[in-house]
């Protein structure tokens, strides 16, 4: 166990400056998200918050997917998205294509809370905190993780190529490469498990609550 934690510590140590760009690619990503909010027009708002009202009533008569529908669902969305990254951590020209994947994740979380807050208040935000919060808790940090993963053996491959190296094993790296996807591939599919059975149920009760 200490040995894993002094590998991990020492991991970490070496790629700070990787993890590090990544977080702040996401929080530009938020940001960003944000601010396409309140560029929007009056009329762009309203025509989404229709769609979001829409979705309330459904959510309120019950008539939305089930509990394990959308546990599915998510688990299919996330294990795609990851098994992408993995792919594009395997070719050296895949690098940009991770950074906007990580980006637009961020503003996706980033335009959907400020979406919610722009037009509903607290309760927005009370409903943010209910519907996207709980598993985002491990969804965001299993992404960046990924990202930075992806990126690292990316870089890796890359630096083989213009050392001339090709010649040294890639076959322990590529081995621990795909056991670090496989343990975050199990943190997401508990994020599904979350959202379906915690964050569902969650969100019925707060819209429930806000159009008592």
């Amino acid at each position: 166990m200490y040995k894993n934690r002094s590998l991990i510590a020492s991991h970490m140590k070496d790629h700070a400056v990787i993890y590090f760009f990544m977080v702040v690619l996401f929080l530009i990503g938020i940001i960003f998200g944000a601010i396409i909010v309140n560029s929007m027009n009056f009329i762009q708002k309203e025509d989404l918050f229709f769609y979001l009202d829409r979705f309330f009533g459904q959510m309120m008569e019950g008539s939305i997917a089930s509990s394990n529908e959308v546990l599915k669902a998510s688990i299919f969305y996330h294990l795609k998205y990851l098994l992408l990254l993995f792919i594009l951590g395997l070719s050296v020209i895949g690098l940009p294509i991770i950074w906007v994947m990580l980006f637009v994740k961020g503003l996706v979380v980033g335009f959907s809370v400020g979406f919610f807050v722009n037009q509903m208040g607290w309760k927005g935000l009370l409903f943010a905190t209910a519907s996207i919060a709980p598993q985002n808790l491990l969804i965001i940090p299993a992404y960046l993780i990924a990202g930075s993963l992806a990126m690292i053996f990316s870089l890796t491959l890359l630096r083989k190529i213009f050392t001339r190296k090709l010649q040294q094993p890639i076959l322990q790296p590529f081995v621990k490469y795909n056991l670090c996807f496989m343990v975050i591939m199990l943190f997401v599919s508990a994020a599904a498990v979350i959202e379906s059975f915690i964050s569902k149920p969650a969100m019925k009760l707060v819209i429930d609550w806000i159009y008592k």
